[in-house]
């Protein structure tokens, strides 16, 4: 029987069977585009649109939780259907994953939706972050006691702690940065300082993943940013896309970054701007949000366990999530961290080829697994128990 994983993530779902090896990366959302009045694109049908300026989002997540069921379901549908995956839904069960903290209200509807609406044969409901800790341990020798995951997502950071595999509820931590804040960030900016790009949500995305980087030394790149001419080697200029000649905007090489367009080309320049956008991560306060940057949230939720499970977590320290493909996050995390950690203490960061799909991969593996008969939900079961037997089985 096929086993559909779905990672539904607020800013990314990502789908798959579990035979496949990569899944297929779906925007979680659907758009309309100024270009194209008659159709709305759900999902990657957005690489079908010429025309990406001024895009209109319908988000089915608002603040990290689900509260837009239709838009979901239009999205769901599209997954399962005929363009996405073909699932014969009578016949598969699914692996799905679920944001920490869920309301029942919304994990009900969920339910329902899986078993009444698709009837999936059966149901698995966690969290990103138990996917990747049973990935990490999977990949181990020795299997570890705890692990610690940083899961960088959308809306979100979340610091998880696992022992023995089960979540330590009480000491998850959250951070109110994700890349959201990043990318409304960066337009407020670039808008302030250059051009009115506050519709340009799609672009200035791309702008930030192509351009941005996480600093070494934030002091030092900061008086690199003030100089003049050849001496600053950190502005770039970057060409927006005009979707006539040029479909997808990109960056010029050092060389060729003087600071002004040539032949009708629309360019912004990116100066301190490049890193100071990603150090939202480290120091939240930079935009007023009071709380921790992340390698401060990690030792601080390290050290408020028990002291026995501390070098434990040190040691199996696992980073998640698509900020995490920052250039430089991993480097920087490394060092923050390790100057916080006890010096009797190993640390050892694991950061996975491909941050964003690691949970994902778990899921695979998990459905390879026997035990996961045990900890699915059957629809046999639910018709017969209802949402009562989904909160005992799952730890969510």
């Amino acid at each position: 029987m096929a086993t559909v994983v779905l990672d539904n993530g607020a800013g990314l779902a990502k789908v798959g069977y579990s035979t496949d090896k990569n899944p297929r990366l779906m925007p979680n959302c659907i758009t309309k585009a100024k270009s194209v009045r008659t159709r709305t694109f759900i999902g990657d049908q957005i690489d079908d649109c010429k025309d990406l300026s001024g895009l209109f989002y319908l988000l089915p997540f608002q603040k990290g939780y689900l509260v837009n069921w239709e838009t979901q379901r239009q999205i769901w549908d599209y997954m399962f259907g005929k363009d996405g995956l073909k699932v014969d839904l009578h016949d598969s069960n699914i692996i799905v994953t679920e944001p920490y903290f869920n309301f029942h209200s919304v994990q009900e509807a969920m339910d329902e939706i899986f078993f009444e609406e698709y009837q999936f044969n059966s149901v698995f409901r966690c969290n990103p972050s138990f996917l990747s800790q049973y990935k990490h341990c999977k990949e181990k020798d020795q299997k570890p006691l705890c692990s610690i995951v940083l899961d960088a997502g959308y809306s979100f950071t979340h610091i998880i702690p696992y022992c023995k595999g089960k979540k330590l509820a009480e000491c998850t931590k959250r951070i109110d940065v994700g890349g959201k804040v990043m990318t409304n960030h960066l337009k407020e900016v670039i808008s302030y300082r250059q051009l009115m790009v506050m519709d340009e949500t799609y672009v200035l995305n791309q702008l930030k993943e192509d351009v941005c980087y996480v600093s070494q030394d934030f002091m030092k790149d900061m008086e690199i940013g003030r100089k003049k001419g050849k001496e600053n080697t950190i502005a770039r200029d970057y060409v927006l896309p005009d979707y006539t000649h040029i479909k997808r905007g990109y960056v010029k090489p050092l060389e060729e970054t003087t600071g002004r367009a040539k032949d009708g080309e629309q360019i912004i320049r990116m100066n301190n701007e490049r890193f100071t956008i990603p150090e939202l991560l480290f120091h939240p306060s930079d935009v007023g949000i009071h709380e921790m940057g992340v390698a401060e949230a990690v030792v601080h939720t390290i050290q408020s366990l028990p002291e026995e499970m501390q070098p434990h977590m040190y040691n199996n320290v696992i980073l998640t999530g698509g900020n995490c493909k920052m250039p430089g996050f991993y480097s920087r995390m490394e060092r923050e961290t390790r100057s916080m950690t006890p010096d009797e203490y190993d640390l050892c960061m694991k950061k996975p080829e491909n941050p964003s799909t690691y949970a994902w991969e778990g899921g695979t593996m998990l459905a390879k697994d026997p035990q996961i008969k045990k900890m699915s939900v059957t629809r046999e079961e639910y018709e017969e128990n209802g949402h009562n037997i989904c909160f005992e089985k799952f730890d969510v």
